[in-house]
């Protein structure tokens, strides 16, 4: 494919055919579309026949877990949050966690990092995937925004930031009460490393921002651009590294700390909207995340990701093999095209 003429960014892609004698005696052509990222360069496998398959766990939605209603031995449920969760430490809080609403914020008891919480949303013991109340989403983000706010007031050297969010055991959650990850720390995680590094030779040669240009070019091309929540601008992933992956842009904007309510609502609003997406293909688990560099060159824009994992279900594959693991290509089985297309219904409700 021609690069865009304006940014030069290139969506590439090549097919490859895999020949073999099926056992009904047929010889065979299996079609692979290979992909390379715009933004990042690395390549991803689309297998197209295997779109067909039944996958099994996914012809209606998973029961809720076993511990669904499991409140009284949760340490996320109140009362024995209070009890059985970590306490802030440092002159930089005042109060033993942190509040915003209905949304509660403590240290994280088991850190990946320097810095490292948990917001939850409610006292909510277990949420089925798009069913979050737009509110508890909203207050939850903030109480994050809140949290690296007084951490970076007291430690600015703790720049390299991020939000994430696992649900359910299959996305890598280790509790069923519905909650988002904090992080901040000095060291830089590799993707804030590598794609920091990206987004600026990307602004030296040219001038303009990454992920604006590539935002620009998806609204031009309008294949797997699905719409927009506020200021936020939601996509399709070109090349995606997860089963039907969302990208949510918000162009012009690099700080988390800066974003207002309404910033943070209309990103939930993309997010349920995704979730409700997902829940409609029967898949029950997902990972987000969304990092940033607070270190004022105003260089990597804001930008959130969205994908679907296995169901946590039993006897459900888990969709990384060791193909994703060990070689590093990540293969999914259906098109951004078609993705952002079924998608796109839940974005105009």
């Amino acid at each position: 494919m021609q690069p865009d003429e304006k940014s030069g960014l290139k969506f590439e892609k090549e097919l490859i055919g895999s020949q073999f004698m099926h056992p009904d005696g047929r010889q065979v052509e299996s079609i692979i579309e290979v992909r390379v990222n715009p933004v990042t360069g690395r390549t991803s496998r689309i297998a197209f026949n295997r779109s067909k398959e039944k996958e099994s766990g996914t012809e209606r939605l998973p029961a809720p877990p076993p511990d669904a209603e499991k409140t009284d031995t949760c340490p996320f449920c109140r009362p024995q949050v209070f009890e059985q969760t970590p306490r802030l430490a440092g002159d930089q809080f005042a109060t033993e966690r942190l509040e915003h609403n209905e949304s509660l914020l403590f240290p994280n008891l088991f850190p990946y990092g320097r810095y490292s919480g948990v917001s939850l949303f409610d006292n909510s013991h277990f949420m089925e995937i798009g069913t979050a109340s737009l509110s508890s989403y909203t207050d939850s983000f903030i109480n994050c925004q809140n949290y690296l706010t007084s951490l970076f007031r007291s430690d600015p050297r703790a720049l390299y930031m991020a939000i994430t969010q696992n649900h359910l055991p299959s996305a890598g959650g280790s509790l069923v009460h519905p909650h988002l990850q904090v992080h901040a720390d000095r060291i830089a995680t590799n993707h804030h490393r590598f794609l920091r590094r990206r987004c600026a030779e990307y602004h030296t040669r040219g001038g303009s921002r990454l992920f604006s240009d590539y935002l620009a070019c998806e609204k031009k091309q309008q294949q797997r651009y699905i719409g927009r929540t506020g200021d936020w601008h939601w996509m399709a992933a070109f090349a995606p590294e997860g089963f039907f992956e969302i990208w949510g842009i918000l162009p012009g904007r690099f700080s988390m700390l800066e974003l207002d309510r309404e910033q943070w609502q209309t990103l939930a609003r993309g997010v349920l909207n995704a979730q409700r997406f997902y829940r409609s293909l029967h898949r029950n688990g997902y990972n987000l995340g969304m990092l940033c560099q607070e270190d004022g060159r105003n260089v990597m824009e804001l930008r959130v990701v969205i994908l679907a994992r296995s169901n946590y279900a039993a006897w459900v594959r888990n969709d990384h093999t060791g193909y994703e693991v060990m070689l590093g290509d990540m293969t999914t089985f259906s098109a951004p095209e078609q993705t952002a297309s079924a998608a796109r219904p839940f974005w105009n409700a």
